[in-house]
């Protein structure tokens, strides 16, 4: 099968989008297939030198306010590179900008597409410009109403996109690599290094934007005995560095060190009321670390309150101060989370959800040849 994965974002970004598309790629490599990636162009001429496949980039601008993000400009190379492909489906990984395109170029040349819902512009709309949610609705609309099948993360996510009127929605979730994350990795050096005194190290892991809501960590800073450590960058960075006094903040973090740190934590605290998925969440289960996120979302999904982590209400701080709270003074109650966390992602590897994922793709294929007959 010959897929061409259009992506509004592919690595040496680090977000979810750009995760996925990577991971599809690869497990469609390993199954034969010949998939092509066209993805925003970045700094880094030789981004591409390590993709599983051939990489298209379009050319782009970063986003105002936040150069780590890029926007893909209007541009042919799209319809052209799916054509030289000759590609047999379209694969839309989060579309809105680039992904437009994509969808416009497989109708046009009779291909079929299947869209992959991943992130809640609607969401972001109301945090950054505080109105924008039925624009944002409206584009979403016109993107996946033109898919053959839609593909959302989580069931809360299948509930949104239906509320608003877009059909052919089917659950598809994500894999974690528990090879990489796993239990075994934590760090009795680092450990020391980051809670001398022995502080409960509670870690938050993802984007530093206004939508992530880092600064619901404040209370947590405050508990005694409590390390907060904070991974990763972003636009917030200056201003949670004042919000959140005396944590640990230790930047963007990849592969072995941010398995490592994921490890060594005590608790894994989420704050995104955002999410469509949560990939750190299930990243923290596979490192067996008990988890607080907020009931909205991904993590509905995800963490089974009381079993494998805490669920607390979206946006509050003193429940998340609480549920941290009453972790810290539980090892035994951490300990029975983080092993029942771990054994629920056990089976959600990669090599599962890509097989579960072409099964989309077949179905798609023989649902068109269907009504072609």
């Amino acid at each position: 099968m010959r897929v061409v994965i259009v992506t509004e974002s592919f690595p040496p970004d680090v977000n979810g989008v750009a995760h996925c598309a990577l991971q599809t790629a690869r497990h469609l490599v390993r199954r034969g297939h010949i998939p092509l990636v066209i993805a925003p162009a970045v700094a880094d001429p030789a981004a591409d030198a390590d993709a599983p496949c051939a990489v298209v980039r379009v050319p782009s601008l970063p986003l105002p306010g936040y150069p780590q993000v890029r926007v893909a400009l209007p541009s042919r190379r799209v319809a052209a590179a799916i054509a030289a492909h000759r590609a047999d489906l379209v694969h839309l990984a989060g579309p809105f900008v680039l992904g437009v395109r994509g969808m416009t170029a497989a109708a046009r040349l009779g291909i079929p597409a299947v869209a992959v819902y991943q992130t809640d512009l609607a969401g972001y709309a109301r945090t950054y410009v505080g109105t924008g949610e039925g624009a944002a609705w409206r584009r979403l609309r016109a993107v996946h109403g033109a898919a053959d099948r839609t593909l959302a993360p989580s069931s809360a996510a299948v509930r949104d996109l239906e509320a608003h009127g877009i059909g052919r929605v089917r659950l598809w979730g994500r894999g974690v690599d528990t090879a990489r994350f796993r239990p075994e990795l934590r760090d009795t050096a680092l450990r020391r290094e980051l809670a001398p005194d022995g502080e409960l190290l509670v870690g938050y892991v993802g984007r530093l934007a206004p939508e992530k809501r880092v600064d619901l960590l404040a209370g947590a800073c405050a508990l005694p005995g409590v390390r907060v450590v904070v991974v990763g960058d972003g636009p917030s960075g200056p201003a949670l560095r004042v919000a959140l006094p005396g944590a640990r903040f230790l930047g963007r973090r990849t592969g072995a060190d941010l398995a490592r740190i994921f490890a060594s934590l005590d608790v894994f605290a989420h704050t995104g009321p955002y999410e469509t998925f949560c990939q750190t969440v299930q990243e923290a289960m596979a490192s067996g670390v008990p988890v607080v996120a907020p009931a909205a979302g991904g993590p509905l999904d995800l963490v089974d309150h009381g079993r494998t982590g805490l669920l607390v209400p979206p946006g509050d701080p003193d429940a998340l101060r609480e549920a941290v709270a009453a972790l810290a003074a539980a090892p035994g109650t951490r300990a029975a989370l983080g092993l029942a966390g771990r054994a629920a992602v056990a089976g959600r590897t990669w090599e599962a959800l890509g097989d579960e994922l072409i099964g989309h793709y077949l179905e798609v294929l023989r649902e068109r040849t269907a009504v072609a007959a």
